[in-house]
């Protein structure tokens, strides 16, 4: 069984929607990143990055020692070889599915990060909500941009990468089904062919099962001293403050 290094956010859905998709049994860690386990010695053995999602396949591919990985791309493309699932075989249809499942990590995921950050987390910890004026309108701009890409792509196909369904697929929707939340229900009217794809993948049992996956973590309400301290953990994070923690990982790895 394998060990998903999780939390329940559109990075952590990735891992357990191609989870649940490969049909492969497993077990969620929780990583609790509003209370710090992501800085944990023995977390940042597995994930170097002190980032979730990880896992640990006791069984890898290939066989030998248990297989750890970090970073859900990597983790994706992982379980689509070990599988043989939605990933094609054929070179082409490989890197056409690949090129889109690095433009998720290099775009639509981080630029929608950051416009969350800057629209909604910004505002309960800038002294002066002038600072996020330029940063909100620089992320969401890239959103809207990026959401256009995607349309144009998925008016000519049916999914990201072509005619089948892929982990190009898998990556993009956990976040882009969020793109309304994060701009406005009404940007959907811009984007008719990215919200037909937002809708047909979200109709799929894996992928609602993999976004139900530790739905009850971290929904006990937090004090205003907890919610402060939560989001001084999540943004203000700086070398110095993990230097020690990564070290202790290193000395006992």
């Amino acid at each position: 069984m394998i060990d998903v290094h999780y939390w329940p956010t559109p990075n952590g859905w990735k891992v357990t929607i191609m989870l649940e998709e490969c049909g492969l049994d497993y077990n969620i860690v929780p990583v609790d990143i509003g209370g710090g386990d992501q800085f944990k010695p023995e977390f940042l053995r597995i994930s170097p990055n002190n980032r979730m999602p990880a896992i640990v396949d006791p069984e890898p591919l290939g066989g030998g020692d248990p297989l750890t990985i970090f970073e859900s791309g990597a983790i994706l493309e992982y379980l689509a070889e070990k599988t043989g699932q939605f990933l094609p075989a054929d070179i082409p249809g490989k890197y056409r599915v690949l090129q889109w499942v690095h433009w998720q990590m290099a775009n639509l995921g981080p630029m929608m990060g950051n416009a969350n950050h800057f629209k909604n987390y910004g505002k309960n910890i800038a002294d002066d909500p002038k600072q996020l004026e330029y940063g909100t309108q620089r992320f969401v701009g890239e959103v809207d941009r990026l959401s256009g890409v995607m349309d144009a792509q998925l008016s000519v196909n049916e999914y990201l990468a072509g005619s089948e369904y892929s982990i190009a697929d898998m990556i993009s929707w956990p976040w882009a089904f969020l793109i309304g939340r994060l701009i406005d229900e009404s940007v959907w009217d811009d984007f008719p062919n990215l919200k037909r794809w937002v809708d047909q993948v979200g109709e799929r049992p894996a992928v609602y099962k993999g976004r139900k996956a530790g739905a009850d973590l971290g929904k006990r309400e937090l004090t205003e001293e907890e919610e402060k301290a939560r989001r001084e953990l999540l943004f203000n994070q700086t070398n110095d403050k993990v230097r020690a923690a990564r070290e202790e990982a290193a000395r006992s790895a």
